[in-house]
Parts: structure tokens; C-alpha cells; sequence
């Protein structure tokens, strides 16, 4: 069956609405995963150094989400979800950087 224009323009509507916000991260999982990389700190001081980076990158996202262009928001997204470990941190670095460029 052959897919409609109006089936198409109501698909990629629904892309643009999930960059209508900041995503949510699972940072507890990413945090972990990352304390394997650091050295010199405990596990405990890792995490928790981790997980305030992450909270202080989600809040100043969270307050500029919408000064990002559409499609710099759902690139960068989209950039976060492969290899499995999404940071609030690498996403603010991913959008301030397209910014930078333009």
C-alpha cells in the first residue's frame, strides 16, 4: 500500500515534537558506565561528580532548549542515542557546538 502525503507530513511532525523538549536520560546508567573511564576518584565521588554534571547540563538545557534550532536539537538528539550511554553534557557540548559553526 502506498503511503499518502498527508500520512508523511504527520510523521515528520511527530520527529519535530520530540525535540520540542529536553529529553530525559537515564543518568544514573550513564554515570556508571562512565566511572569505569575515570581514574583517581572513588567510585562513590565519581558518580556523584557525574551525576551533578549531568543535573547542572539538564537545568541549563532545560533554559535554553528553545534558543536551539529545530533541527540541531533532533541531529543532536539523534547523535546521543547510538551507543547507548546519552549525556545531558554531550548533547549541551553537541547544540553549542552547531552553534558556534553557524
Amino acid at each position: 500500500m502506498p503511503i499518502s502525503f498527508p500520512m508523511i507530513v504527520m510523521s515528520s511532525q511527530l520527529v519535530v515534537a520530540v525535540a520540542d523538549g529536553v529529553p530525559k536520560f537515564d543518568i544514573a546508567r550513564s554515570c556508571k558506565l562512565d566511572v569505569a573511564a575515570t581514574a583517581g576518584l572513588s567510585v562513590d565521588q565519581s558518580i556523584k561528580s557525574c551525576v551533578n554534571d549531568e543535573q547542572k547540563a539538564k537545568r541549563q538545557l532545560a533554559g535554553q532548549w528553545s534558543k536551539f534550532p529545530a533541527p540541531s536539537r533532533a541531529s543532536c538528539i539523534s547523535q546521543e542515542s547510538i551507543g547507548g550511554t546519552p549525556s545531558y553534557v554531550s548533547l549541551l557540548t553537541c547544540l553549542q557546538m552547531g552553534q558556534w559553526t553557524r
